[in-house]
């Protein structure tokens, strides 16, 4: 077989081995661990070639395929396992998970995680926080990076203030259920970066938010 036909099986074994099912369309989807898998396959094969002796090339050339893939997969295998928990259990929870390459990002409503101009977290919040310290502790390799956020309405001072004890209640309660205080951080920045406009009571309830940023260590 030639080098080529050896890549395009590696690459097969690949793309097959991160399609799955997407649990909530029924869609078949390709997970970020194969895009990254193919990369790191096709990166192994011409390294395997190039290192073999001609009448080797070609095993030389799957056996990199092969070992290049499984190295390219590692972290992005690591995040879909990580991003299809974080979706089971924060499914009905009102907490938006979005992802963005290597990185996932939880976005939790301000009106459904504080009353109204309180840094104190809602007890009524509790379960929806307490899953995702099941799944951060079962997921360890994540910077956790939590940012407060406030819609335009009142001074600059209380806005940055409040974004940041908001931030500094969600890492309080974390590293009380057992998260490890050295994987978060904590700030918050005000009205400074919203996501949709302050000039309506919709778009400002959009702004008053606490982002969870998850970034590899």
């Amino acid at each position: 077989m030639k080098i080529q036909g050896l890549m395009a099986a590696g690459l097969c074994s690949v793309l097959l081995a991160g399609c799955t099912t997407n649990p909530y369309t029924g869609e078949q989807q390709t997970g970020k661990s194969s895009i990254y898998g193919i990369g790191g396959a096709a990166a192994g094969a011409i390294i395997g070639a190039a290192t073999s002796s001609k009448k080797d090339r070609g095993k030389g050339a799957l056996i990199g395929a092969t070992v290049g893939g499984a190295a390219g997969a590692g972290y992005g295998y690591y995040v879909d396992q990580q991003e299809a928990r974080l979706r089971q259990e924060l499914q009905g929870s009102g907490v938006q998970v979005i992802r963005n390459g290597d990185n996932l990002q939880l976005v939790m409503p301000g009106n459904i995680t504080f009353a109204s101009n309180s840094s104190d977290v809602s007890s009524s919040f509790y379960p929806t926080l307490n899953s995702l310290v099941k799944v951060f502790n079962e997921f360890d390799r994540n910077g956790i990076d939590i940012v407060g956020h406030t819609d335009s309405t009142g001074s600059q001072e209380l806005n940055n203030r409040l974004s940041q004890q908001r931030a500094s209640s969600v890492a309080s309660y974390l590293t009380g259920q057992g998260v490890a205080g050295s994987r978060i951080s904590s700030r918050g920045v005000g009205p400074s970066q919203p996501i949709a406009t302050n000039d309506t009571q919709a778009g400002r309830a959009q702004n008053r938010r606490v982002e969870i940023n998850l970034r590899p260590l």
